[in-house]
């Protein structure tokens, strides 16, 4: 029997040499890194083809993932694999075929709001949440029919409940964490939380700082006793890890994140105006180096040694072998 995986359901880090270090100095099976926000399909190319190279110039460190089988891959030979996602629908345009096309060159994700409005659903930052739009429901059947996991990360409420309900195929909200424990607007709902591990849906528990109550003081104990009690609402098969860590990112690509191309101004979204950047990452997460302190956080929480591998990995791993085959 393999070795339980350690996977991280999100992260859009300033990617390096240096970092894929950390990912096997940290024993990182596999990631789901974010290659595009509001790029259009031939900007996400070009970030494909960024990766293209490092997957060439790094190859006993890292490689392009596509099924869960390729978890197995990465440990045997000591890599990382690398699981392609979008934080935003921007890289479909407006053609719900290059839903298949991305799928096709590696996607496995794909949110259908980053924040605002989209062509497909409403995001956390509307005032108004309309739920799926028509070409939301069609674009969410596309995504279920080659197998590209639908990602409600930063959607609001009515519109991650509509997503739920319409996928044929178990969702994901692969960096949040409960709305009950910080109220961020980005976090989530117990109404969501039951809906999504009803329906066997993944949660991937975020340390950006924003989302974690009391901030970047936010301690370990308080951050794994959280993850215990949200195993009671949605049952302990349906959580992960999804970090969001942004590491080594300038602020400049915060405003890029939050503003893209739709506004003018500086929208500060989770942030505020006296901390525009990125805000520092706790003491006991700094980077990928840094897993096992949740390890240990989750065993002194109370949690068996099974649900906590499935906290650590297993659970994304069975998660991704349903999802990533038409």
């Amino acid at each position: 029997m393999p070795a339980a995986a350690l996977i991280d359901g999100l992260q859009y880090a300033n990617w390096s040499e240096k970092i894929f270090q950390q990912m096997r100095a940290g024993g990182v099976d596999a990631v789901h890194v974010t290659i595009t926000y509001h790029e259009t399909f031939r900007e996400t190319v070009a970030n494909i083809e960024q990766w293209n190279r490092w997957f060439e110039r790094y190859p006993d460190l890292i490689f392009q993932g596509h099924s869960a089988a390729d978890i197995d891959v990465a440990q045997k030979t000591g890599r990382t694999a690398i699981f392609f996602g979008a934080q935003n629908p921007s890289c479909i345009e407006d053609d719900i075929g290059l839903v298949q096309i991305l799928h096709q060159l590696g996607l496995r994700f794909m949110q259908l709001t980053y924040n605002n409005q989209s062509l497909l659903a409403t995001g956390c930052y509307e005032d108004d949440d309309t739920g799926l739009t028509r070409m939301g429901r069609a674009v969410v059947a596309e995504m279920n029919r080659v197998g590209m996991v639908v990602d409600m990360s930063h959607s609001a409420q009515r519109s991650t409940l509509e997503a739920i309900e319409h996928s044929t195929r178990p969702i994901a909200i692969t960096h949040a964490n409960p709305h009950s424990w910080h109220p961020a607007l980005r976090n989530k709902t117990d109404d969501v939380l039951r809906a999504l591990g009803e329906t066997g849906g993944m949660l991937g528990f975020s340390i950006y700082p924003h989302h974690l109550q009391n901030g970047p003081a936010c301690t370990l104990a308080s951050f794994c006793d959280m993850i215990a009690r949200t195993a009671d609402v949605m049952g302990p098969e349906n959580i992960g890890i999804g970090t969001d860590l942004c590491q080594d990112q300038p602020d400049s690509v915060v405003e890029w994140m939050r503003v893209g191309r739709w506004t003018k101004s500086i929208d500060y979204g989770e942030g505020s105006a006296a901390n525009p950047g990125f805000p520092p990452m706790p003491d006991w997460f700094q980077d990928n180096r840094h897993f096992g302190a949740i390890r240990q956080g989750l065993k002194a929480s109370g949690l068996d040694r099974a649900t906590i591998d499935g906290v650590m990995g297993e659970n994304w791993r069975r998660f991704f072998a349903h999802s990533f085959q038409p």
